[in-house]
């Protein structure tokens, strides 16, 4: 049987049990750790119990359970941080901030190394990562796509049976909606995503089950 390009684990941290995903190239053991939003010294265990070298950070958007993490990971490995997009830097300035109103004083705000636009390419070991901006839940919101394995990190775009919040500040309900159907759907329904809280789930199944983007409900907000 053919070895998978990339493989992944998941690991909720803080609080409000975010969805880190750490993915790694198969053929290098290069792995990234995709928002790390607490606990950076489990997370660094996590990689060496798997035996992986990190080469990449990748965040999907600057809220604090995303990302509070980040600056503690980057101190201790050096490894470059890749996202999100430019529109979330006020996000990552407040991070200090929402950690102390969470119990997470160690959460801090960084500087991407990279920031990342839609249609942007991110590389990991031998293998490389498809970047989309998705709007709405935050305006800098980016995903991670490795059309291989079909395989998405979709942060707070989508859920199983939900959508992100667009009611913090500069959210945006149609542009989330805008973002799920004319950049998610089209990577196909067989793709299986790793929502930023949660359990996984695919494309095609909320397109026939999600009560905010199913293809129906999509045709009732269109009358």
């Amino acid at each position: 049987m053919k070895e998978p390009p990339i493989r992944a684990v998941i690991a909720p941290v803080t609080p409000l049990q975010q969805n880190c995903t750490i993915v790694w190239c198969t053929r290098t053991m290069k792995a990234a750790i995709i928002d790390p939003g607490g606990e950076a010294p489990r997370l660094l265990k996590a990689l060496a119990d798997h035996g992986l070298t990190l080469e990449k950070i990748w965040i999907t958007h600057g809220h604090m359970d995303h990302a509070g993490a980040t600056a503690e990971i980057k101190d201790s490995t050096g490894c470059p941080i890749e996202g999100p997009h430019r529109d979330d830097q006020f996000w990552i300035d407040r991070i200090a901030d929402s950690g102390k109103q969470y119990g997470m004083p160690n959460a801090r705000g960084f500087t991407p190394d990279r920031w990342l636009q839609n249609g942007d390419v991110v590389t990991l070991g031998e293998t490389h990562f498809e970047v989309y901006h998705c709007p709405g839940h935050t305006p800098g919101h980016v995903i991670f796509f490795h059309r291989e394995a079909r395989f998405a990190q979709v942060g707070d775009v989508l859920f199983k049976g939900s959508i992100g919040r667009t009611d913090f500040p500069k959210g945006n309900f149609q542009d989330l909606i805008s973002a799920i159907t004319t950049r998610l759907w089209p990577l196909g329904d067989d793709v299986a995503f790793v929502p930023g809280h949660g359990p996984m789930s695919t494309f095609g199944f909320e397109r026939k089950a999600n009560p905010y983007v199913s293809d129906l409900a999509i045709e009732s907000m269109a009358d």
